[in-house]
């Protein structure tokens, strides 16, 4: 399949199933779910999708939990959706990209030198 195509395909998963996780599932544990990507095989058998979620590592495993929990309801509420041949096998996974940003921007803040305040310039008067 077409690389265009697939990251189309992509887009138009992570809509539904965002749509599907507010709309159609009453699970508190994926109450708080963000879907941040999407990366599906170019054969469709198989998509990653990363999610975070507000919280700590005990909303996170709950949140994991809860997305296991309604990933075949899910799946197939996507093939009904999308119309296609093969919906592929859903996996989801903890998008670490926020929290690795985090700690780049604290080392940045701490290697960073104080910014000195601005000194008073004369008056043009």
């Amino acid at each position: 399949m077409h690389r265009r195509r697939i990251e189309r395909l992509n887009e138009q998963i992570k809509r539904e199933l965002m749509d599907l996780l507010r709309r159609e599932l009453s699970d508190p544990r994926v109450a708080n779910v963000t879907l941040t990507a999407v990366e599906s095989t170019p054969d469709l058998y198989h998509a990653r999708i990363y999610v975070t979620t507000l919280g700590g590592a005990e909303e996170r495993e709950s949140a994991l939990a809860g997305l296991l929990a309604a990933r075949s309801l899910l799946r197939g509420q996507l093939g009904r959706r999308l119309h296609i041949r093969r919906v592929p096998e859903l996996e989801f996974v903890w998008d670490e990209v926020l929290e690795q940003a985090r700690r780049i921007e604290s080392l940045l803040a701490q290697v960073r030198p104080p910014e000195a305040p601005p000194a008073d310039e004369p008056a043009d008067g």
